[in-house]
């Protein structure tokens, strides 16, 4: 068994992390989150990473970007892997995730669920196929409690239409007089409502006929049951940037 420490341990995603591990070859020894209510914790939780004595295996973190350099700092100091969840990460922080990549294994995929990186190959072959003469929009739907936009999934999904039409360019959303759509578009949009854990479409819309490749996410445990997947993969592995393809081809 290896030893697991979760990073925004008392939100959602940290509670499902923890219910994941059954079963799991992980056990959770301890979790870091800000707030200091633990009447619903089922191991002890440190609001600082200062205060963890367990020796730790592997790091699962389901927080905040803002938390991303004392996660790195930890990390690189007790040469402990971990599993980057967290969306809405800057160019600085993307910069700062490559550079500790190059001194202790991280993993880093902007969706956890092996459903939606399945997604993601086929957008490629459809791209590959029908890009030149279809027209790519990307919808994304959320719960109203979702602070980024548009998520990390969406844009991991134009990402991939653009590694196979590098022509293309973003549009997020449209309003006025916009005028006639430029067939190097890919339009992004957003829907924030209700309790809606993650629906994502990308939709071909051609002369006579459209194909939309869609994912629905019923319960946010798909998430965690990548990120235990992700954890059990990415140690002992040594110093690089691993994501959801490593898991999937390893």
């Amino acid at each position: 068994m290896a030893n697991l420490l979760i990073c925004g341990a008392l939100g959602r995603m940290g509670k499902k992390v923890y219910d994941a591990c059954k079963g799991s070859s992980l056990t959770p020894v301890c979790g870091i989150d800000r707030f200091e209510d633990l009447s619903n914790a089922n191991f002890p939780i440190f609001t600082s990473f200062d205060s963890v004595k367990d020796n730790i295996d592997v790091v699962i973190d389901f927080s905040a970007p803002t938390t991303l350099p004392s996660i790195l700092e930890f990390c690189e100091k007790n040469n402990v892997p971990a599993v980057l969840c967290a969306t809405g990460y800057s160019e600085q922080d993307v910069k700062m995730v490559n550079d500790a990549s190059k001194k202790v294994a991280l993993f880093r995929s902007a969706n956890m669920s092996l459903g939606v990186n399945v997604l993601v190959d086929l957008v490629k072959k459809a791209c590959a196929v029908l890009g030149q003469n279809f027209d790519i929009e990307v919808i994304e739907k959320h719960h109203n409690q979702k602070v980024d936009s548009p998520s990390g999934t969406a844009l991991m999904l134009a990402d991939a239409c653009k590694e196979v039409l590098p022509e293309k360019f973003y549009v997020y959303g449209r309003e006025g007089l916009v005028g006639k759509r430029n067939q190097n578009e890919i339009g992004i949009h957003a829907i924030r409502g209700g309790n809606i854990v993650g629906e994502h479409d990308v939709i071909f819309a051609g002369e006579n006929e459209t194909i939309t490749l869609t994912h629905h996410a019923a319960d946010r445990g798909v998430f965690a049951n990548g990120a235990i997947k992700a954890a059990e993969f990415i140690i002992g592995k040594k110093p690089a940037l691993y994501n959801m393809n490593d898991v999937i081809n390893g």
